[in-house]
């Protein structure tokens, strides 16, 4: 085989139903200088006899096997037995476009860059078959060799790009950057949002980053085994945060930079994690995510210049009632009337009180962010009370 361009790695578990659409949509790249590496986690629905088939039909396809389902260790394995110059991960409920690796593997090699990432497609095969496209970039971004962690002029904007969602799969890694800045997927139990701490450390040590403005990933949604559809593993996204305070923790001068950054994203990881729970496990977990800010916030790890302001409203009440918290977060789903309280004595705040609030809030939003944005935030706070939505 000619020298590899592109190492794919492959974790598959109980994938029968997808695999041959995801294999075959690899081994059909335009980019043939491919090797692909299928690592397996102990299947039984005969997922690792169609792998099989297809290392026999094609030498650049080779099977491990793993010795625990874990989707982070299944991705480290096939790291170390990579010998391709970038890297990539597919998961095997996905497909790929053919030109998908031909680009990004163009584009990391032309503009030297430790990561190339694409768009994706949400990818729905039930029901009526449909791919929505979600791209990254824009035009003018998709011109830019960027460092992630130094190019941003603002907070704010830092804070966003860190925040972009993970899509460790729609990317190519360069293996000397992957290797020599000791980065690895969290080896916790299952598929359990391992890409959030992977796509951290990377944001946090590469120095040469491309978006391109195209999708190529397809993103299966419709698979009902899928870590997006489950409701279990209450604490799993806090093992993540956990891995990258760690890692943080061995790197003093990103530390400096990038520790404010790393508690905003935590932030709406935590609230996107709370609202996927059932009540239940919501009075459990409401209690983790108070203590882990409340515990930030006495080491002044939070800070105000990293959140819009109606973000830092909802982490005050987090600090300081989280009752409150689930009260709004309740009845924004319940589509009831919000009124709010005092975070100090918990009684109902009058007209005024909340007129205060919201005019103080507006300073506070034009002076953070800018006319345009508070103007933009105004109009559409004003648009949903015409529509009498009760959530504002």
């Amino acid at each position: 085989m000619n020298e590899v361009k592109v190492s794919i790695i492959m974790p598959s578990l109980n994938v029968s139903r997808y695999i041959r659409q995801c294999v075959d949509s690899v081994l059909n790249q335009t980019l043939r200088e491919i090797e692909v590496i299928f690592v397996d986690a102990g299947s039984t629905d005969g997922t690792v006899e169609i792998l099989q088939e297809y290392t026999q039909k094609d030498s650049r396809t080779k099977l491990i096997h793993s010795d625990k389902k874990s989707y982070g260790y299944q991705v480290n394995l096939g790291f170390d037995a990579a010998q391709g110059e970038y890297l990539g991960i597919i998961e095997t409920d996905d497909y790929a476009d053919p030109e998908m690796f031909m680009r990004l593997y163009e584009c990391a090699k032309e503009h030297d860059a430790d990561v190339a990432k694409s768009g994706f497609y949400y990818y729905y095969s039930v029901g009526e078959e449909k791919s929505i496209p979600n791209p990254i970039a824009s035009e003018t971004m998709s011109h830019w060799t960027f460092c992630p962690a130094t190019d941003f002029k603002s907070p704010m904007e830092r804070a966003a790009f860190f925040n972009i969602k993970p899509t460790i799969w729609s990317s190519v890694y360069r293996r000397s950057f992957i290797y020599e800045n000791g980065i690895r997927l969290n080896e916790t139990p299952g598929a359990s949002y391992q890409d959030a701490s992977f796509n951290f450390k990377v944001w946090v040590c590469a120095k040469r980053v491309r978006l391109l403005k195209e999708c190529f990933l397809h993103y299966r949604q419709d698979n009902e085994n899928s870590s997006i559809n489950s409701s279990g593993k209450v604490y799993c996204i806090c093992d993540e945060y956990d891995e990258m305070k760690r890692f943080l923790d061995t790197r003093p001068i990103e530390k400096g930079l990038l520790e404010p950054v790393l508690y905003r994203i935590m932030f709406d990881s935590y609230g996107w994690n709370y609202q996927r729970l059932s009540d239940t496990l919501r009075k459990e977990f409401i209690l983790r995510f108070h203590d882990d800010f409340a515990k930030a916030n006495q080491e002044g790890k939070l800070n105000k210049e990293y959140f819009e302001w109606f973000r830092w409203h909802m982490l005050e009440m987090i600090l300081l009632k989280p009752a409150e918290y689930c009260r709004k977060i309740a009845c924004e789903e319940k589509g009831e009337k919000y009124v709010p309280v005092s975070l100090m004595t918990g009684r109902p705040l009058t007209f005024y009180e909340r007129l205060r609030n919201n005019i103080l809030g507006g300073f506070d939003c034009l002076k953070r962010h800018g006319f345009l944005y508070t103007l933009k935030k105004f109009g559409g706070k004003v648009r949903r009370r015409i529509q009498n939505d009760s959530r504002f």
